[in-house]
């Protein structure tokens, strides 16, 4: 397929689920626990011989991401700590198959992921903390990136794309992209390619090989992409990336879900992390959250997957079109009930765009019929007992 069928596709999925998995799940510090100036370098890199994945690690992260109503996962297969969840054929021994797990972990993921109906996605650093050309020798280092990424194009069979992250820590540097994306197009002519421009740079365009554009934890905006790039916001669920243990300051579901709506209004996809602990599984609270994130996700299920912004206008709505109906997301809509219990909010009101010719209208959570006068509908509260932060409603033109 050309670019824009690989970005087409990975458009519909909508919505992923990013994993950080590795080493540093062990000790429950965060991804970057080794960038610290107090941390323990020697004993970090003796926790290969703790690093004990449960067999049913990969299938339990499929299970979460099927209740996210997730279509695909983008899985830390190396991060900036060098650890390797694939097996480096010769390259290192600082990998998963030489840990006291002795197994390929990247095997296990691709393979649950296909019994799962999920696509899988590679992330793999550029930049290393731990091996030395990356300091002293970066051309050698280049080689060593390139034939890892050659190991994850040609051992796993057909993958979604890969998700690089780190460039922007040399930016003075030749990173010889053409050579590294060539490789993939070589392999996976069909894998969309990404390249995070971290948080100072959300939505910049890179190189022309490139599919899309990231927003890291920053909501995209109607317009800051192009027409022939996808665009992609990952976003925490707490503070951490990876598996924080003493990380207590979580994001309410609404929050999420005004997320996601953001997203798709932008025409983007939106990326949502978890990070399992050391043993590979999602810690509960992480799978509570995101199991309660895809109740409202399969309720809405038509307004996430295969639609992009809708070039009419709705106010107090997010406007969005699918292939046989338009869909008006109302990111927040309060309870009612006794003035003593609750807020007391009113009914609102969403306005189409005059030009529109609304022939039915209904609930997507309720299945209700709208009606529809003058272009505008109303949107009154949920009945106290019911609610599911913000409501879609299909429209058929």
């Amino acid at each position: 397929m050309d670019k824009r069928e690989r970005v087409e596709r990975f458009e519909k999925m909508g919505l992923g689920l990013f994993v950080h998995f590795g080493l540093f799940s062990l000790l429950g510090k965060g991804e970057w626990y080794l960038s610290r100036p107090d941390a323990d370098r020697e004993a970090y890199a003796a926790l290969p011989s703790r690093f004990r994945v449960r067999r049913d690690w990969a299938k339990n992260l499929v299970r979460t991401a099927q209740e996210a109503g997730a279509k695909y996962i983008t899985l830390t297969t190396r991060h900036h700590d060098g650890f390797s969840l694939f097996d480096t054929l010769g390259l290192n021994d600082f990998d998963a198959p030489h840990s006291a797990c002795g197994r390929d972990l990247v095997a296990e993921f691709v393979q649950a992921c296909r019994e799962g109906g999920i696509l899988p996605f590679f992330y793999h650093t550029l930049l290393d903390w731990r091996e030395p050309s990356y300091r002293t020798d970066f051309p050698a280092y280049l080689d060593y990136l390139n034939r890892s990424v050659e190991i994850l194009c040609t051992r796993y069979g057909k993958i979604g794309g890969l998700w690089f992250d780190g460039m922007w820590d040399k930016p003075g540097e030749n990173w010889q992209e053409d050579r590294l994306y060539g490789t993939i197009r070589k392999y996976q002519p069909d894998a969309v390619i990404i390249n995070n421009t971290g948080l100072d740079a959300r939505g910049k365009a890179g190189h022309p090989e490139l599919d899309g554009v990231t927003f890291e934890r920053g909501t995209p905006a109607l317009g800051q992409k192009t027409a022939d790039l996808a665009g992609e916001m990952c976003q925490v669920l707490n503070d951490h990336w990876g598996y924080a243990a003493a990380d207590c300051n979580y994001k309410s579901v609404g929050e999420l879900i005004r997320n996601l709506i953001d997203c798709r209004g932008a025409g983007c996809n939106f990326l949502l992390n978890t990070g399992p602990r050391g043993n590979g599984l999602v810690n509960p609270t992480d799978r509570c959250l995101l199991r309660e994130f895809g109740k409202w996700v399969r309720r809405n299920a038509e307004a996430v997957y295969g639609v992009r912004p809708c070039p009419a206008k709705a106010e107090n709505a997010v406007l969005l079109e699918g292939e046989k109906a338009l869909y008006a997301v109302v990111r927040e809509v309060p309870v009612s009930g006794d003035p003593n219990v609750v807020l007391g909010e009113k009914e609102s009101r969403v306005i189409l765009d005059p030009a529109l010719r609304i022939r039915r209208a209904r609930w997507l959570d309720s299945g209700e019929k709208i009606e529809v006068t003058d272009n505008s509908f109303a949107v009154r509260p949920f009945d106290y007992g019911t609610s599911l932060c913000a409501r879609v409603a299909r429209l058929e033109v």
